[in-house]
């Protein structure tokens, strides 16, 4: 089975990840067909506790070339599937300001079920970005320096 990771490079860049929940997620057959050839994307998009239930919002999983008249709308809400306990925490941090929920990878499990993974990130300041510019440049050099002393 070809399957594909989508994954949202921006989110590890624009928030510190705390802690992550692996969430099913309930979706359309175009979409499980769309996401196995890897046609989505996760960049903007958010997770919402509302009303007991999460929700993913903003992802943008395109049609299905091959889908007819009942292909489904990319930008559609999508319902994320957890117990119970996950919910209530996750809706907790989301009460917290400066926390978010933010989708890190979609992807598919051994089993073949689409799973989400959803990250409690805090945003990082400009500053933030800057010292982990400065520290990755860092170790580069470091690497490098290691590299030519052998």
């Amino acid at each position: 089975m070809d399957t594909k990771e989508i994954l949202n490079r921006r989110a590890r860049y624009d928030f510190e990840i705390i802690e992550t929940h692996e969430a099913g997620i309930v979706l359309k057959g175009t979409e499980v067909k769309s996401l196995r050839q890897g046609k989505a994307a996760l960049s903007g998009s958010f997770a919402r506790v509302d009303k007991g239930e999460v929700w993913l919002i903003g992802a943008n999983i395109q049609e299905y070339t091959q889908g007819n008249r009942f292909n489904h709308d990319p930008l559609r809400f999508r319902k994320l599937l957890l117990k119970r306990s996950e919910i209530h925490k996750l809706h907790q941090h989301s009460a917290v300001k400066g926390l978010s929920l933010v989708p890190l990878k979609l992807y598919f499990n051994d089993r073949g079920f689409a799973k989400i993974l959803i990250g409690v990130g805090k945003s990082k300041g400009e500053v933030d970005r800057r010292e982990d510019i400065k520290k990755r440049d860092t170790d580069r050099q470091i690497r490098q320096a290691m590299g030519r002393r052998r």
